[in-house]
């Protein structure tokens, strides 16, 4: 069962801005939260941010603090993830799905297919 769809990514320069969407379900949104991960070639999935859909409480991991944000939209069932100033190290898929809890960074919902981000020099 897919509860999720992320779209938005694609292949940008370093430093230039993306926005990632994930279309979710009332019912994911408006109870549980909601968050993004990355994961880059040969490496671990990470934690990106988190946010509370009812509150509109976030969070955002250190390695991404004050470059990325994350919002939502009750109305449309919709997480963003809002992506500036990107480096070359951001490149990866960016995935989203329920997080254990606010304050968490487990991802425990199903897993989406992922938009690709890459960012060239």
């Amino acid at each position: 069962q897919v509860e999720v769809v992320e779209s938005g990514g694609g292949p940008v320069q370093v430093g230039e801005s993306l926005r990632l969407s994930c279309a979710t379900s009332e019912e994911l949104f408006g109870k549980y939260v909601m968050g993004w991960f990355r994961q880059a070639p040969g490496q671990d999935r990470e934690f990106v941010a988190a946010i509370n859909g009812g509150s509109g409480r976030a969070y955002v991991a250190d390695s991404v603090k004050g470059r990325f944000s994350i919002s939502g939209s009750i109305a449309k069932n919709t997480v963003y993830l809002h992506l500036n100033s990107l480096r070359v190290e951001d490149t990866a898929r960016y995935y989203c799905t329920r997080v254990n809890y606010f304050g968490g960074k487990t991802g425990v919902g199903a897993w989406g297919p992922g938009t690709q981000v890459i960012v060239s020099s």
